[in-house]
């Protein structure tokens, strides 16, 4: 007989509409720097709220590099940039030992990834070795130089972006760089709207000038509240059936991993709370299936398109039964 798995207490109805409320707040301050797709800021703080990493497939000029920006502001923290070249070493990124001669001792002089918020433009134009050098700190939220563990100021995030168009001259992403990004996302072209504002003139914030709205404390606060969320089990088969529709798939070289299905259990949990319930349903595995699954599939015909990824897991989704309503909160 199947049993429940949920943490102890439950999370409560005003806990949750508080956690809520703080998710609007720094939505809303982002847009006003930021014009893109209020789900898509959505799901961008819900991978930083859940301790994830997120990966921006987009053409360039679509504002990555500003909405990463003012993701930092309104959490109080600190942004740094890497731009990606043939030619960056991996000591470009992590930091490099320095012998000191004025006090005869080695000192450890940090890399860009040392921020709160590191943007890593055109992730796949590096080399491997130095995309490598991502791997420990994404995974283990430090880096280790001669053999010293430096731990990286957290909360921690890495938002890479790459273009999907252009690959002249580019590295592709392995999948175990692949799988350590909890989301892939596309910000896409602005409304029409927006872009006419925007064209007329109308200003954004400067993502420098945004406020706190919330800060590395609350964002902890968020995770463990998170961890309260309730999972049923008709929702952790529901996800079961997904992952291994995905293994048996025709198209599909490999489905995805267990890890995989945790990340998309913790990210659920964490858009859940956004939407200020306590219990994870259906829909929020549905929302989150194309952007934390759909970068880790490995078709037949080699890495996987964000259109390919999109329509694979559609239509799996389209075909797994769903648990009734009754059955979210047991």
């Amino acid at each position: 007989m199947s049993t429940t798995t949920t943490a102890s207490p439950a999370i409560g109805g005003e806990e949750a509409v508080l956690a809520a409320d703080a998710f609007d707040r720094a939505a809303a301050a982002i847009e006003t720097a930021a014009r893109c797709d209020p789900a898509t800021v959505r799901l961008i703080l819900t991978a930083f709220a859940a301790g994830g990493h997120v990966l921006l497939e987009d053409l360039p000029g679509m504002g990555k590099t500003t909405l990463a920006r003012a993701l930092a502001a309104v959490t109080g923290g600190t942004a740094r940039r890497v731009q990606c070249t043939p030619d960056l070493l991996p000591s470009d990124i992590t930091g490099v030992t320095i012998f000191n001669e004025r006090s005869r001792e080695f000192e450890f002089h940090p890399g860009p990834v040392f921020a709160n918020v590191v943007i890593v433009d055109e992730v796949n134009r590096t080399s491997p070795k130095t995309q490598s050098a991502l791997l420990e700190v994404m995974q283990e939220e430090q880096v280790t130089v001669d053999g010293t563990a430096h731990p990286v100021p957290r909360p921690f995030l890495v938002v890479a972006t790459q273009n999907p168009v252009d690959l002249e001259g580019t590295f592709p992403l392995p999948e175990a760089q692949l799988d350590r990004f909890l989301m892939r996302l596309s910000l896409g072209y602005p409304g029409e709207e927006a872009e006419l504002s925007l064209m007329r003139g109308s200003s954004l914030a400067a993502p420098e000038d945004l406020a706190p709205v919330l800060d590395g404390a609350e964002l902890k606060r968020l995770g463990a509240a998170a961890g309260r969320v309730v999972f049923a089990d008709p929702v952790y088969e529901y996800v079961l059936r997904l992952a291994q529709g995905t293994r048996r798939h025709a198209r599909l070289r490999a489905g995805v991993s267990m890890r995989a299905s945790m990340a998309l259990c913790r990210a659920a949990r964490m858009y859940a709370l956004a939407d200020g319930r306590g219990f994870v349903t259906p829909d929020d595995v549905k929302a989150l299936a194309v952007p934390v699954w759909g970068h880790r599939l490995v078709p037949l015909s080699g890495a996987a398109t964000a259109e390919e990824a999109r329509e694979l897991l559609e239509g799996l989704l389209a075909e797994v039964p769903v648990p009734g309503p009754h059955e979210n909160r047991r």
